[in-house]
């Protein structure tokens, strides 16, 4: 018995936080070499690039079919379900640059990116957290980076070892959250999927904070992405406006 059948064995579902990016595009390869059974949640909160819903309907498309991927340990339809879940009121709430069309720049009173969510991630697990329960599965990952996670408060290490803890005791169900990224640069989350086989599915997924295809190359993600590629030694196979590292 090979090492990935021992692991799906010992861990058959799975729930995957999916925004259709890349970092989360690399974590749902990831489950998928340790577990069974996928299912794949994407949240559409009104966020303004929207396109990275398409992306994501894409990349499981592709990765649903053989035919369509070229990842040699995966076969077809380890994915059993990807819903969309509608929490458009999140923009009746919250002004942010991911929703409204503002600039993107460093709010000097928080010391964050106006494209801080408050609480995005929170919600999204908790979602997701009562779905496992629903669904008697104890296992959820999600694609948040403290290496890389421009301020944002609840992309931290404490934030979601905190929350495993609060969601444990507030459902009484023993949920874990696996962050595969955690402590990862983008160069080394980039050779991750490059081990996993998948490095050409980058091409399909979306980074731009402008919403952007091609991507603009300017803004801090699509900045961030190009400097983790040239660091790690690869070609980006996302299209770009431009490449250019500032």
């Amino acid at each position: 018995m090979n090492l990935k059948n021992i692991e799906m064995k010992n861990n058959p579902s799975a729930i995957v936080v999916f925004s259709g990016g890349q970092d989360s595009t690399t974590c749902l390869l990831w489950a998928l070499k340790r577990f069974e059974e996928i299912i794949v949640l994407t949240f559409n909160y009104d966020q303004r690039h929207q396109v990275e819903i398409e992306c994501a309907k894409k990349l499981i498309n592709i990765l649903n079919s053989k035919q369509k991927h070229r990842i040699q340990w995966l076969g077809e339809n380890y994915i059993k379900e990807h819903k969309i879940i509608p929490i458009s009121f999140l923009s009746t709430l919250l002004q942010t640059a991911m929703i409204q069309e503002t600039d993107i720049i460093y709010d000097d009173e928080t010391d964050l990116p106006t494209t801080f969510v408050p609480g995005r991630n929170i919600l999204f697990l908790t979602i997701a957290a009562a779905y496992a329960y629903q669904h008697k599965i104890r296992h959820l990952i999600t694609g948040v980076c403290q290496t890389d996670y421009s301020g944002y408060p609840d992309c931290r290490d404490a934030t979601i070892k905190s929350l495993q803890a609060t969601l444990h005791l507030g459902m009484d169900y023993d949920i874990i959250i696996h962050t595969p990224l955690m402590w990862k640069s983008k160069a080394e989350t980039i050779k991750m999927m490059e081990k996993l086989g998948g490095i050409e599915l980058y091409k399909y997924t979306h980074t731009c904070y402008k919403g952007q295809r091609p991507a603009c190359g300017e803004c801090f993600a699509c900045q961030l992405r190009l400097k983790g590629f040239k660091e790690a030694g690869r070609e980006d196979p996302l299209e770009y406006t431009t490449r250019e590292i500032l």
